[in-house]
């Protein structure tokens, strides 16, 4: 097994559910809730089938066996359910015999086994049996959370050198709070052998952006390739891997990765520390939790970026959140500065972004509740998604593609409130294989490279010309082109 935050397999799971009866198949619903994968082994035969049916990954398997690992993907947390003491006995040693660093939660059918199960080396025994399956799991994600955050603290304390930290390439307020707190925590675990340094590559476009950096005192440094590699160590936030959402080679080694999307194009390689959480809201959530749970005071520069981020991310806590993210931002309130979060919330509107919103409205095409605006050129592509997030208002709308073009790439910003659309996987889907493409449930975006087309100087007569075989993708997949249909008959 390897170590907590590092993975064996491309797709790591974290969660394995060994005995699911009433209490195994309770757990199963909860760690549902929060989109956690989980993979499920019981003996019979029957409830592995049904388990199937409704999409779980299930194996039959006798938990008794001592082989009865043999098959199954790696695991970080194991839950050992089945009401049969000598069965649950036996499945903590062959897992912990395996996999010694695993953390592994055993029931107990009666004292006398709660403290074999102790001894065996369950890191949490249930019993009584009055223990609900969410009380577990909060235990358990307690122990865990713990159990990583010094993981993290340990290997930053152990280095020596100069960690660059690397946002993505146009970085929002979650991924430039993210480096600043990845920054102070190693500034903490390591104050005397590693300095840190945070890189972005594109722009920092959005009029909020620029004042939160100027107004926090961000040191941000542009990527190149030299720089890149004079780093001893490198650390990605708010990044999956190399090439998702930045332009850093897909062959370059990552020390650290800590991300709250989930993208299949581009999978984390093992790297020494990887915390992928697509079930959260944001990256800086994720940070405040090894902050808090490594007990590291927090400044008011670094907790008002930290809300901050928070905030913008999960759209004032109206998308994307969760309980945990509400829990993160009312530890951070009181620790930030309010008069500097009010200046960073209400930033002059540039011109151009005006200009852009103008045309987004002007130029504006519905169809069955899909809207498609056209903004030509643009120097700031920050425009777009504020464009996009006026459009999504308008009456009879549930989701709206702004998009433009810059000197060397096409740019696509999404909006959606469908439920039954997932608005990120659609546009991974459609343009994935032309560029970078995906996102969340409600927001996503897309960049296209032009490549060769990149020399042509009329970029909105090129624009005008390749975008509708390019969105009608998105519209074939949505089933737009049956609506084109029936309008045409």
């Amino acid at each position: 097994m390897p170590e907590t935050g590092v993975f064996e397999s491309a797709e790591p799971i974290k969660y394995c559910i060994f005995g699911c009866g009433t209490n195994g198949y309770n757990i199963i619903l909860e760690l549902d809730k929060e989109h956690e994968r989980v993979i499920v082994v019981d003996k019979d035969e029957t409830r592995v089938r049904h388990l199937r049916d409704q999409k779980y990954d299930a194996y039959v398997r006798d938990i008794t066996a001592p082989d009865m690992l043999v098959g199954l993907p790696p695991f970080e947390i194991a839950f050992v359910m089945t009401g049969d003491a000598a069965a649950n006995l036996a499945a903590v040693l062959t897992i912990k015999k395996r996999y010694p660093l695993a953390q592994v939660i055993a029931r107990a059918i009666d004292p006398v086994s709660a403290e074999k199960l102790t001894m065996s080396g369950a890191d949490f025994v249930i019993y009584p049996q009055e223990v609900v399956a969410r009380a577990a799991i909060h235990q358990v994600k307690k122990q865990h959370a713990n159990r990583i955050s010094q993981r993290l603290f340990t290997l930053l304390a152990g280095w020596d050198g100069t960690l660059g930290i690397v946002t993505h390439k146009n970085p929002d307020p979650d991924a430039i709070a993210s480096a600043m707190a990845l920054a102070e925590i190693a500034r903490h675990a390591n104050p005397k052998t590693l300095t840190t340094r945070i890189f972005y590559e594109g722009n920092i476009g959005h009029q909020e952006n620029r004042t939160f950096v100027n107004l926090l005192d961000i040191k941000m440094e542009h990527l190149t390739p030299e720089v890149l590699q004079s780093c001893t160590y490198l650390a990605l936030v708010d990044c999956p891997a190399p090439g998702a959402n930045n332009d850093v080679p897909l062959q370059t080694r990552f020390n650290i990765v800590i991300d709250h999307h989930k993208d299949a194009k581009h999978l984390a390689t093992p790297s020494s520390f990887v915390d992928i959480r697509p079930g959260i809201g944001a990256t800086a959530s994720i940070l405040t939790q090894y902050l808090q749970e490594l007990d590291i005071p927090v400044d008011k520069r670094v907790a008002t970026a930290l809300l901050y981020g928070i905030r913008t991310d999960t759209k004032e806590f109206k998308r994307n959140v969760t309980p945990a993210d509400l829990g993160y931002a009312g530890f951070l309130l009181p620790l930030t500065d309010a008069d500097l979060l009010d200046k960073i919330m209400s930033p002059s509107m540039s011109q151009e972004t005006l200009d852009v919103m103008g045309k987004a409205i002007q130029y504006r095409k519905i169809q069955s509740g899909y809207l498609f605006s056209n903004v030509g050129f643009v120097m700031n592509r920050d425009a777009l998604p504020q464009a996009a997030d006026l459009l999504i208002t308008l009456e009879g709308v549930n989701t709206a593609l702004v998009y433009g073009i810059t000197d060397t790439s096409i740019v696509i910003s999404a909006r959606n409130r469908d439920i039954r659309l997932h608005i990120g996987n659609a546009l991974a889907e459609a343009f994935g294989e032309m560029g970078d493409a995906g996102g969340h449930p409600n927001m996503a975006a897309a960049t296209l490279p032009l490549h060769y087309f990149g020399n042509v100087t009329n970029k909105d007569e090129l624009l005008g010309i390749i975008i509708e075989p390019i969105l009608q993708k998105f519209k074939n997949l949505v089933g737009l082109e049956n609506e084109d249909k029936k309008n045409a008959l």
